[in-house]
């Protein structure tokens, strides 16, 4: 893969996966306008060690703390995590519905249902339930008060994520709104589950990889440029997101994702991809 296709889709994966966007959708759309392949495991590898870097980096201290109190170590000063001690097992929870969904549907996402005509219904269908979540919820819950409900509609949501065009933290995040957590509770909540999900998938591929005997192709200059790009996308997209939501809520997300699932759509009946 050239360089500046790498540089380019790595910059689309680190900002579009952590906003509620769909990383998936812009990754196809961008390679479908230009022309591009991007169909290689080590082109999936990339980005999934892209951004489980980010995300690794920029919740360090969080992962910490959470698995020590999770095996009742105390760890650090008293922090919000320090009073939902079993978050560790409540991700885990949350953690199982995604995985059984890959499982049993992964063939599907890699194929039939990557088209622009499902992507742009997604995109659409997701923004009116952001839209409604927004709206509804009460957003009056901290992390620290999040529960064994809370995990599990919160881990069934992220299971639609395998469905391109959804984006997991679209999802993730609107589920946490209708279980009345505050906006930001619900996007931290939402970047530590996909922590164990972007690790599966980055397992899997590398397993994919090892069997096909491809894993030498990971040592070249374009893999560690990729990941790079992506991961410091990753921590930047973040760390800008957690503060805007302090203050501000999901309406401008709402609106974009509604208008760019009307341009896929209308760009698939236009045109057909190659």
């Amino acid at each position: 893969m050239p360089l500046p296709q790498v540089i380019v889709l790595g910059i689309v994966q680190g900002l579009s996966d952590f906003l509620p966007v769909c990383s998936t959708a812009h990754l196809y759309l961008t390679s479908w306008l230009l022309g591009w392949q991007t169909e290689s495991l080590d082109f999936d590898i990339m980005l999934h060690i892209g951004t489980l870097l980010a995300v690794l980096l920029y919740f360090a201290k969080d992962w910490a703390k959470i698995i020590a109190y999770g095996f009742g170590v105390r760890l650090g000063r008293t922090s919000e995590l320090h009073y939902n001690q079993v978050l560790l097992w409540l991700l885990a929870i949350a953690s199982i519905p995604v995985g059984v969904a890959g499982l049993a549907f992964n063939k599907q996402a890699e194929s039939t249902w990557r088209n622009p005509f499902v992507i742009g219904g997604m995109l659409i269908a997701v923004g009116v339930l952001m839209a409604i979540a927004e709206r509804i919820g009460r957003k009056t819950r901290e992390l620290a008060s999040l529960n064994g409900a809370d995990a599990v509609t919160i881990g069934f949501a992220q299971a639609l994520a395998v469905v391109p065009g959804t984006s997991r933290s679209g999802i993730t995040i609107s589920a946490g709104l209708f279980r009345n957590l505050d906006r930001e509770a619900a996007a931290r909540f939402s970047f530590l589950l996909s922590t164990p999900a972007i690790a599966a998938a980055a397992a899997k591929t590398l397993w994919d990889m090892h069997k096909a005997h491809h894993l030498h192709a990971l040592i070249t200059t374009n893999f560690v440029i990729g990941v790079a790009v992506s991961a410091i996308s990753g921590c930047v997209v973040i760390a800008w997101f957690l503060h805007y939501l302090r203050r501000n809520g999901f309406a401008p997300f709402v609106y974009y994702r509604i208008i760019f699932g009307i341009i896929v759509l209308a760009l698939a009946f236009i045109r057909r991809p190659a």
